[in-house]
């Protein structure tokens, strides 16, 4: 697929802009992480959990967190088990449930992270944000495509 800039020198959405947009977002997201000493992949297991309808086991945790980052298996095992090691979560026999010391750390990166996402985010037109949305959503179904294609 070919793209080109339009006449008025507007950026053009591609691979490029796209990744640099995410660690921009990343950057932003893993500075207020590293002062409550958890990663970027914690967090993300950590609020699949906490967002999760029904507790999940580990291997339906793992599962979900490497359809997120496309991330090894046994490194988000051992996410996992780094979460539980920190009493962020706890096993509850075949599950895993979310500690209030999970909800709480999550709570504060949220607060921290909310005035900062909205200095990014904020001015920029609803329109603007939808047709984003459609196109970030449909590259992100076009890679998954492509990604299941390569390791089948």
């Amino acid at each position: 697929m070919t793209t080109t800039a339009s006449t008025t020198n507007e950026p053009v959405a591609d691979a490029r802009a796209l990744a640099l947009a995410h660690y921009a977002a990343r950057g932003i997201l893993e500075h207020v992480l590293a002062r409550h000493g958890i990663t970027f992949q914690q967090q993300i297991a950590l609020r699949a959990a906490l967002n999760a309808d029904t507790p999940p086991t580990p291997d339906e945790l793992v599962t979900q967190v490497r359809g997120y980052l496309k991330a090894d298996p046994d490194d988000i095992r051992t996410t996992v088990d780094e979460l539980l090691a920190k009493q962020l979560l706890v096993a509850d026999g075949a599950y895993l449930r979310p500690t209030d010391a999970g909800r709480e750390l999550t709570a504060a990166v949220g607060a921290e992270t909310a005035p900062l996402s909205a200095r990014v985010w904020g001015g920029i037109p609803a329109e603007d944000l939808a047709a984003a949305g459609r196109v970030l959503a449909l590259v992100t179904e076009r890679a998954n495509a492509e990604l299941a294609a390569l390791t089948t």
